[in-house]
Order: C-alpha cells, then sequence, then structure tokens
C-alpha cells in the first residue's frame, strides 16, 4: 500500500512521460492488474465440498424360507447400560479463579462473583479483571472494570495463547470458546488495533466494527489512524478491512481505500513488492516504477528477490538480491544488476543508449564448520561505467571508485608430517578509467611445512645445525589481460600467459654473544613457462623482430644472504628524590639490523642478436628468450649488496590521571620511526640507494593517526635531470636530495570522546561500501536507503532519556572524522606538491528527533570542495523524513522521502528524487 503525490502537472503527460512505447504503457498497466488480481486470490474462498448423490434403494425383493433366517441375539445387556439420559459436563477444564477481596458464590444462579484483582484461569485462557462473574449454568464468563470517585480502573486482560486483549468488558463462553468484547485494545507485532465491538468467533478469528488500527506509540493520541468500518483479525497471520479512510491527529484524510490486506507472520513469506512512483525529468525518461517485484521465501535458509525498474521511454532494469545462511555453516548474499539506459528520444540528437551490469557475491564459512578447509568469496565484477551511469544504487558515491576487485578462494590442510597447505584462487582487478582488466583463472598454491632435519628428537633447538630448516612452496597461474570491451569473449585469451614456480628456501638462526641474533638464508628458484621469445634484427624493415615460441621451458635462479641484528633499550628517568613529575621516564629502542646479499649473473640464459646501424656498424643486443615469462626474467647482472636499517619507538610513562593507580601509564610518543638502505659492492656506480625514512605515532589519547615517509637521495642530478654518479654535497648541495615525500593523518571524535563511553558500532552502510569497493568510512558520502532503512542502525541511540526531551538535547550527541593527505615530489626538480586534501565528515543531533550530517572536503592544489553530501532526518515518532542532497559533482542529484517507519506499513510513503544528469559526462 503506497501513496504518492505526484509532483507534474497533467499538461506534462503528453509531452514527457506518455509520448511513446505503448506497448510498454498496456503492459504496465496489466501488471497492475496483476497485482490486484494477485492480492485478491489470497482471500479467495476454499472449494465447497462436492455433495455425494443420494443413493437409491433396490426395491427388488427375495422371499426367503424361515429356516433360513438368522438367529436371535439372545445375550443379556446390564440395564444401566442402556440408559438414554447422559449428562455432559459444563466444563471440560478446571476453572481456577481468585480475587483479592472477595469470592461469593450463589448457588441458587450457579453462579460465582469475584472483585478487585480477580483472576480466572481456564485451559489456555486467562482473565484478570477489576469484576469478573462465572455463570457456570451457561458456561459464560462476564468481565469488567471497577469503577470507583476517580474514574475506571482495573481495566480487564483477555490472554489466549499469545494473543493479549485489554478491553472495557468482555464476555467469553467457555463451551464454544466465542467471546464479545467491548472498546477492545490489542496489539500484534506493532500493530494496535482498536474497536468498540468485537466479536471473538473461534481461537483464531476476530471480527471488528468501526475499528481503528495505527503503529503510533501512542494509543490514547496517536499520530495517525486508520478508521475501517469492519475488520477480520487472523492473530499472527492477517488482517483485512473493509471500506477505511486515514486521520491524522483525528483530522479525516482523503487518503482513502475500499478494501486493505495486511499479512501478519513471524516467519518469512513470499509476497509482491510494491514499486515506487516518480519522474525522471533530469535525464527525459519520463515516470518510472521503482523497486516493484516479488520476494521468494524459499526455505528458513534462503531467499530470493527479483526486482525491476520500469521508465515510459523505454529503460528498463532488473535486480536479483538473494541472501542464503546455514548456522554454524556458512553465510553469504548476491546480487545481481542489469540496466538498458536510454537517455533522452529515438530521433534526437541527444540520444544515447546504454547496456551495464554489476554481479556481487559475498561468502564467509563459519570457522567452526571445517577447520581443515575454508572457502570464501568477495565479488564485483561488471561494466567499468556501472557506477558512473547506474540511477537506482543504495551508494551515490560509489561513482569515485576507480577499481573493482574480486577473490574466490579455497584452501585445504592435509595433517600429515610435514603438513601440507593447498589453495586455489581466482582473482579479478578491473581499473574503471581505463577499462583494464586482470584475471588470474585460477591461482594454484601449494606448500609443505617447514622441516628440521638435524632438530633433537626432544627438547630445543640450539646452534646453527639444529635450526636449518626448508620447505617446499609451489605457484602457478593462469594469468589474462583484457579489456572490459572484449570481456567475455574468445579473444581476451588470445594473450594468456602460464607460468609456475617452485621455491625452496634453506635457513637458519643462531645467537652470537648472546646480544646478536644471526641468520642464513639460500633460495633456489625454478620457473616453468610454456611460452617463450626468440628475437631477429630485420635489416630491410630495420626493426626487431619477436616469435613466440610454444612448448615447456624453464630456468633456475638462486641466491644467498644473511643478516645479523639486535636491541638496544634506553631508559632516561625524570623522577628525583621529593618530586612527582608528570612525564616520570622515556625510553628508546632501537633494533638496528645489518645484511647481506648475493646474486649470480646468469649469463647461459642469455643470447644475442645482431643489430646493423646506417653507418654499417654492427652491435650485439643481448636478451633472454624468458624476458615475457609470467615471474620475470633470469638477471644477467651480478649483485653483491649490504643493507642496513633502523627500527626506532619512543615510549614514555606518565603519571595516571586517577590518584588511585599506582601504576604509571605508557603512552607512544613515536610507534615507528625507521631508516633503510643498501650499498652495492658489485655496481660501478650509484652502489648507494636512496635513504626511505617512515614513521608514525598517535596523539590525543589515540584519536589522532600520523604516518609520514620521504625518500633521500644522495646523488646529484645533471642538467638533464638524470642522476649522475656524484654526490650532492659534492655539487653544491645538501647531504641527500629529497625526492619524494608524503603524510596522511586521520583523527576520530565524538562527544562520547571526552567522557569514556565511547563504542564501536557496527554500520550497515560501511559494509555496503565495503561491497561496492569503495570506502569503509563515511568521508566519501554514506551509502542511503530511505525506502526500506536497509542500511540504518535500527539501534541508534538518542541520547539519555533523562537528559533530553522533545524539543532540546542537553546532552548532543555529534561525531566527527578527519583525513588528511600531501605527496610532495622533487624527482626532476619539479619541486611540487602533487596532492593536498582535507576530508571530513560529520553527524550531529541537534535535537532528540533533528539530525543533520555532511561529507565533504578541500582540495588544497586546485582550491576547490570535493565530492559533497549533506544529510538531513527527522524523527516524526510513527514516521521518519529524510533528505539527501549532493549539491555538484557530476552526480549532483537530491533525494526526499518520508514515510511510515513500521515495516508493516513500510509502503505508505512519499518518495520523490532528482537523478543526476548523465548526459552531462557525455
Amino acid at each position: 500500500m503506497a501513496f504518492q503525490k505526484p509532483s507534474h502537472t497533467f499538461t506534462k503527460i503528453h509531452l514527457k512521460a506518455l509520448r511513446t512505447n505503448r506497448i510498454n504503457i498496456l503492459f504496465l498497466l496489466s501488471f497492475t492488474v496483476f497485482i490486484n488480481t494477485a492480492s485478491l486470490a489470497q482471500e479467495l474462498p476454499k472449494p465447497s465440498v462436492s455433495i455425494p448423490a443420494e443413493k437409491e434403494k433396490d426395491t427388488a425383493s427375495i422371499a426367503t424360507d424361515s429356516i433360513l433366517k438368522p438367529p436371535i441375539n439372545t445375550k443379556e445387556i446390564d440395564s444401566s447400560k442402556k440408559d438414554t439420559i447422559k449428562k455432559k459436563e459444563l466444563l471440560t477444564g478446571i476453572v481456577k479463579y481468585k480475587a483479592t477481596d472477595y469470592v461469593s458464590m450463589n448457588q441458587r444462579k450457579q453462579k460465582i462473583y469475584m472483585y478487585n484483582e480477580a483472576v480466572v484461569t481456564y485451559e489456555d485462557m486467562e482473565i484478570t479483571a477489576g469484576i469478573i462473574e462465572i455463570d457456570y449454568s451457561k458456561n459464560l464468563v462476564y468481565a469488567g472494570r471497577i469503577k470507583d470517585s476517580t474514574g475506571y480502573s482495573q481495566r480487564p486482560v483477555f490472554t489466549q495463547g499469545e494473543n493479549v486483549i485489554e478491553p472495557d468488558s468482555i464476555v467469553f463462553n467457555t463451551e464454544t470458546k466465542k467471546a464479545l468484547v467491548f472498546n477492545s485494545r490489542t496489539e500484534q507485532q506493532g500493530f494496535k488495533v482498536y474497536s468498540p465491538i468485537t466479536k471473538k468467533e473461534n481461537d483464531s478469528v476476530y471480527f471488528m466494527k468501526n475499528g481503528r488500527f495505527t503503529t503510533a506509540e501512542s494509543e490514547e493520541d496517536p499520530e495517525y489512524q486508520f478508521v475501517a468500518s469492519k475488520m477480520k483479525l487472523v492473530p499472527n497471520k492477517k488482517v483485512i478491512v473493509g471500506p477505511t479512510y486515514m486521520e491524522i491527529y483525528g483530522v479525516p484524510t482523503p487518503i482513502a481505500l475500499p478494501f486493505a490486506f495486511f499479512p501478519m507472520t513471524k516467519k518469512q513469506t513470499s509476497g509482491i513488492i510494491f514499486p515506487s512512483f516518480g519522474e525522471d525529468s533530469g535525464n527525459d525518461r519520463g515516470y518510472f516504477l521503482q523497486n516493484g517485484g516479488y520476494y521468494f521465501a524459499i526455505s528458513d535458509y534462503l531467499d530470493l528477490a527479483v526486482l525491476g525498474d520500469y521508465y515510459t521511454n523505454g529503460s528498463y532494469g532488473l535486480r536479483i538480491e538473494n541472501n542464503y545462511a546455514v548456522r554454524y555453516k556458512y553465510r553469504g548474499n548476491v546480487s545481481f544488476r542489469y540496466e538498458n539506459l536510454l537517455n533522452s528520444e529515438r530521433g534526437f540528437s541527444d540520444f544515447s543508449q546504454s547496456t551495464i551490469f554489476n554481479l556481487r557475491w559475498s561468502h564467509s564459512q563459519d570457522s567452526k564448520a571445517n577447520p581443515s578447509s575454508t572457502f570464501s568469496a568477495s565479488v564485483n565484477l561488471g561494466s567499468s561505467t556501472y557506477f558512473q551511469e547506474s540511477i537506482n544504487q543504495l551508494n551515490q558515491s560509489s561513482f569515485l571508485n576507480n577499481t573493482l576487485a574480486s577473490s574466490v578462494s579455497y584452501s585445504k590442510t592435509f595433517d600429515v608430517e610435514p603438513q601440507v597447505n593447498v589453495s586455489l584462487t581466482a582473482t579479478h582487478s578491473q581499473n574503471t578509467n581505463t577499462g583494464d582488466i586482470d584475471l588470474t583463472l585460477p591461482t594454484l598454491q601449494a606448500s609443505m611445512g617447514r622441516v628440521y632435519p638435524f632438530a633433537p628428537k626432544s627438547g630445543t633447538k640450539e646452534g646453527i645445525i639444529e635450526n636449518i630448516n626448508f620447505q617446499v612452496t609451489t605457484r602457478g597461474e593462469y594469468n589474462i589481460s583484457t579489456n572490459d570491451s572484449i570481456f567475455g569473449k574468445s579473444e581476451m585469451f588470445d594473450d594468456a600467459e602460464i607460468g609456475m614456480k617452485h621455491t625452496i628456501p634453506l635457513t637458519t638462526n643462531f645467537k652470537v654473544f648472546d646480544y646478536f641474533s644471526v641468520s642464513a638464508n639460500a633460495n633456489l628458484e625454478e620457473n616453468w613457462t610454456l611460452k617463450t621469445v626468440s628475437k631477429y634484427y630485420d635489416q630491410t624493415e630495420e626493426e626487431v623482430v619477436s616469435i613466440d615460441q610454444y612448448g615447456f621451458d624453464r630456468f633456475l635462479t638462486y641466491n644467498f644472504g644473511a643478516s645479523v641484528g639486535t636491541t638496544i633499550y634506553g631508559m632516561y628517568n625524570f623522577e628525583k628524590e621529593g618530586k612527582d613529575p608528570k612525564i616520570q621516564a622515556i625510553r628508546h629502542v632501537m633494533r638496528p639490523s645489518l645484511s647481506y646479499s648475493i646474486t649470480p649473473a646468469f649469463d647461459n640464459y642469455y643470447e644475442t642478436y645482431e643489430v646493423i646501424d646506417a653507418d654499417g656498424t654492427t652491435s650485439d643486443v643481448a636478451y633472454t628468450r624468458f624476458e615475457n615469462s609470467l615471474y620475470g626474467s633470469p638477471s644477467n647482472n651480478f649483485s653483491s649488496s649490504i643493507g642496513l636499517s633502523v627500527t626506532n619507538n619512543l615510549e614514555a610513562k606518565v603519571r595516571a590521571k586517577d590518584s588511585t593507580q599506582t601504576e604509571p601509564e605508557k603512552k607512544f610518543i613515536l610507534n615507528s620511526f625507521n631508516f633503510s638502505t643498501a650499498y652495492d659492492l658489485a655496481a660501478d656506480s650509484l652502489n648507494i640507494s636512496p635513504v626511505r625514512v617512515t614513521g608514525g605515532t598517535q596523539i590525543l589519547d589515540n584519536k589522532m593517526s600520523i604516518n609520514f615517509g620521504m625518500t633521500l637521495n644522495p646523488y646529484a642530478l645533471d642538467s638533464n635531470n638524470n642522476v649522475i654518479n656524484t654526490f650532492n654535497i659534492n655539487n653544491g648541495g645538501s647531504l641527500f636530495r629529497l625526492t619524494s615525500a608524503n603524510m596522511t593523518m586521520s583523527y576520530t571524535l565524538s562527544n562520547d570522546s571526552f567522557t569514556g563511553d565511547e563504542t564501536a558500532q557496527s554500520d550497515a552502510s560501511s559494509k555496503e561500501s565495503a561491497r561496492s569497493g569503495g570506502r569503509t568510512d563515511d568521508l566519501f558520502g554514506r551509502s542511503e536507503d530511505y525506502a526500506n532503512k536497509r542500511l540504518s542502525d535500527d539501534d541508534k541511540s538518542k541520547g539519555d532519556k533523562e537528559e533530553t526531551n522533545d524539543f532540546y538535547n542537553y546532552k548532543m550527541p555529534w561525531s566527527l572524522r578527519l583525513a588528511y593527505s600531501a605527496n610532495y615530489s622533487n624527482t626532476t626538480r619539479q619541486n611540487e606538491i602533487t596532492s593536498h586534501s582535507l576530508m571530513f565528515s560529520g553527524d550531529v543531533d541537534l535535537s532528540p528527533r533533528w539530525s543533520v550530517g555532511a561529507s565533504s572536503g578541500y582540495d588544497f592544489l586546485n582550491q576547490g570542495f570535493t565530492y559533497t553530501q549533506l544529510r538531513f532526518e527527522r524523527d516524526l515518532l510513527s514516521w521518519r523524513m529524510n533528505f539527501s542532497w549532493i549539491p555538484f559533482s557530476d552526480n549532483s542529484s537530491w533525494n526526499f522521502f518520508i514515510g511510515i517507519s513500521s515495516s508493516m506499513l513500510s509502503d505508505l510513503k512519499y518518495d520523490k528524487q532528482r537523478q543526476a544528469d548523465k548526459t552531462l559526462g557525455n
């Protein structure tokens, strides 16, 4: 049941909505008739039982001899058993009753009177009231209120099973289970019903006259209610009403229906999903029906929703939503969306057509289901322009995503000695800007657990020999690089690559001088491929010709390495006798590490071809036939490198704020501050690698995270901005040349941050953003679905009731999220900031029923605001109102919604939206 006030005038009908596709319009009218027919079909009478034909008696008679007459039964029967008078018990069950003031019994009238807090229990029925009268000659129970100087009190409460009715008075027949109820009030799954006169037909059917029903919290003064001349209530199943009209605060409205059907059940049921109506004037698609379809409650573990959109200019969309779950085993969901979009009208200069789709699948396995094998899936693939062109999606900020990624994996552990792990993974990565797609179908990985061949049978491993260990790992891939323009066609497999890599790392570790940890390693790696390359120089064409060679080939590489490291602790105490400073001590932890690695040159895998230039000079060019191998090619450069790295962290001991605590608190000054570089002994120039510096810390009670990094190059540049084998300090510069730098900061704050009551809350909208490939926070906007509130937090706290009222919040809930990012580049003396932006998002409850929010940012480099979303929400008690606005960008749009909060009447709504003009980006 839905009501929507059109935002257009009738003069627009022949100009916009109904000017094309008469066949589609007839289909739309047929769909409406189908809905009405399906709704009526749910109340069709049951087929009557056929009446059998009367059996005719045979008139023919056959004379029999008296001798053949059957013998007379002479068995005597006790006369007491032939008594035709058999009295039926008045009550088949035991009636229990009690009252606070008195219980009086009248044997002549066969009645029992109870006064004040009277209770009668009979089978599954219980009646509590101020006054109760039992007439056991007629099997009737009367219940009513007590009248005193202040009015009436102790209204009867009739309970039978799970059904509860609170009338002014009631008459109940204990034999037929029928009842007559006056001024009854009952509630079924948030559906509050009031009726002046109610007839209880049996255990499950109630008939009401001039009844009212609402979902408002206040029964005495509801914000709205529906008035029906007659009603039929079947508890926990359905409510059927006759002619009905709506009242708002007691004022009748022209909103009326000849009849209505409300299913009421505690389990999932199949049914029609009523669509939303509107007009898409931004892209001139005319009027539309959105999100209409059918819901299939297949089982307790599986459901399916088929939804569709239709526009009168011929555009349409189809969506399939599926959820499945088996407790303690797995759960997941599947979503497929397809849209055929027409902009403007055929024959117009601005007409365009596009077909887009998107497939999402999420599957997770319970850890208790099978510890030795796991299966998981996270799929998000489709048209590269889907999020940019789709006109009906929950996450409006998804059009900012430039990458779609998917992964489906299965892993199995074999409990043998040594342990063996095998996994199969299919991955997908898609750039929505270029349309390039990378697929691995699949990736096979197998690994054997580490083996210590010289380890003792008992005790700990000590020394170089006992700590020697190795393992075997294998990785194989079938890789496809293609574009979404040919995705799904045979051409996408033309450049597929196949490869397999086997690795055997051999390592050991031991202690030197009790303070130094030494590790040594040797790595053996073999690569398999099915395609190599052969090259020669074509002197006629003056170009290098490459010929693909198909067949199995392999190459083997190896390298060696060793490292030594230690940990140095430093402590500085500020405590002095007679003084208790706030900062009591600072501890510095430094972990230096020195490493050495050597990689031989594998010249045996290299060949040469001759190139003759225009002057007739011949030169040899080296190449390897494995240069297009999936896992790279062997190197023909000998490398002997020394690496140096230092990690640091600073920690302070601070006097606790709570005077009752005896131990000081630990605060991080620097979580990390790291340096790393290397020196290649075998290189003929540029032996020193650039110094990489990274660091991070958290301040403001760990609410602000700061991370930074920079690259320092010791070598200078020539006039052409090429790195030369001259130190920068010898070229008139500083010791190091800053080539790049970056810094990021994030800050989260709320009103609870100052009280210590801040708790993390799960947000369904962040999960929807993650499924779409976006950010899990709302810095790019919040995913919203006002129609059924799937992505809102129903348990959102509105503050302590003792500190709020309907007009003002003494404790105003608010939240703020900030993210700052800056990048600097100076590789070739450009000396420029490549990016510099601040993003922010916040929400505040201005009152217990008003909340506003915004997500935006500012680009300091381009001097402009980034993607912005403004949100407004009003709690209208039984109703809710939402307004979301994206004021600028290519996705500029707004959405207004007002409707009843209860899911029972969720179709009673007004939804108006202004879709983004997709033709602006064309």
